[in-house]
C-alpha cells in the first residue's frame, strides 16, 4: 500500500531518498506547455485571464508535491504514466524539493498578485518568463537550475544528479571547440539573413477599399478603451486594444 505522506521513495543501496528523474522530466515538459500558451496570450494579446488560471493550477500542483507526496502530483502522474516503459533515473529528492520549493514560492507571490489582487505589470512577466526557463531547462535538457542552487544553502552537497552532473569531475567536463563555435556562429548569422529575406519578400498587404468610417466613441467607450499603464509599460498598448476590440 502507497504511503500518503512521504517525499521521495527509499530504494536498496542508495543513501538519501529519490525520484524519478525520467517522470519528473516528462512533467516539466507538461507544464511549460500551458505556461507557454498563457504567456503569449499575455505577451501579444494583454489577455492574462489563461496565466491567472495556470496559476492556479500550478500552485496546487507544486503544494502536493512537496506536503503531502510526489508521486500524487498531478502533472507527475501523468509523466510517470507517459515514461512507464522507461528505464527509471534515480536522482536525489533533497535538491528536488528545494528547487520545487522555490517554484512554490513563485506560485505563491504570483497567486497573491494576479489572482488575488489582479495586478498586472512588467513584474509578472519576469516571474513568469523565470518559471518558463526553469522548467525548459528541465524539460529538455534535464538541468535543474533551481538545484544548481541547492549546495548554496545547504551543508550536505547534492547527491545523485541527473546524468551523473554531481560525479563528474569539473575538469573531465568538456567545451566547445572553435570549429563547433563557428557552426553555432554561422547558424546565428543564417538566422538573421533568412528572417531579413522572408520580411523583404513579404508579400504587401492589399488596401481594404470603402473601408468603413469609424464610428464616434462615447465617453463609456473611450473610457473603456483607456490603455492601462502596465500595457503602456511593456510595450504592448496595441495589442492590448486589439483584444479588447478598441480602435
Amino acid at each position: 500500500m502507497a504511503v500518503v505522506f512521504e517525499f521521495g521513495e527509499q530504494m536498496d543501496g542508495i543513501p538519501v531518498r529519490v525520484v524519478n528523474e525520467r517522470a519528473v522530466r516528462a512533467a516539466a515538459g507538461l507544464l511549460f506547455v500551458p505556461a507557454f500558451v498563457a504567456f503569449m496570450n499575455a505577451m501579444l494579446l494583454g489577455n492574462f485571464q489563461p496565466t491567472r488560471v495556470f496559476i492556479v493550477l500550478f500552485l496546487v500542483d507544486m503544494a502536493v508535491r512537496l506536503f503531502i507526496n510526489p508521486r500524487w502530483s498531478p502533472s507527475l502522474i501523468a509523466g510517470q504514466w507517459i515514461v512507464r516503459s522507461q528505464q527509471p533515473e534515480w536522482v536525489g529528492a533533497p535538491q528536488k524539493r528545494f528547487a520545487w520549493g522555490l517554484g512554490l514560492l513563485l506560485a505563491i507571490a504570483m497567486f497573491f498578485l494576479m489572482v488575488v489582487n489582479q495586478v498586472i505589470g512588467p513584474i509578472n512577466m519576469l516571474v513568469c518568463g523565470t518559471c518558463l526557463v526553469l522548467m525548459f531547462f528541465e524539460s529538455a535538457f534535464g538541468i535543474c537550475l533551481g538545484c544548481k542552487l541547492y549546495n548554496l544553502f545547504n551543508r550536505e552537497a547534492a547527491q545523485l544528479c541527473p546524468g551523473g552532473a554531481c560525479a563528474i569531475p569539473a575538469k573531465d567536463v568538456k567545451g566547445l571547440g572553435w570549429a563547433q563555435r563557428l557552426v553555432l556562429l554561422g547558424f546565428a548569422g543564417l538566422i538573421v539573413v533568412t528572417s531579413q529575406w522572408v520580411r523583404s519578400t513579404a508579400p504587401a498587404r492589399a488596401p481594404v477599399a470603402n473601408a468603413p468610417l469609424a464610428a464616434p466613441q462615447d465617453a463609456a467607450e473611450a473610457e473603456r478603451c483607456k490603455v492601462p499603464e502596465f500595457a503602456k509599460a511593456i510595450g504592448h498598448e496595441a495589442q492590448w486594444k486589439l483584444h479588447n476590440h478598441c480602435p
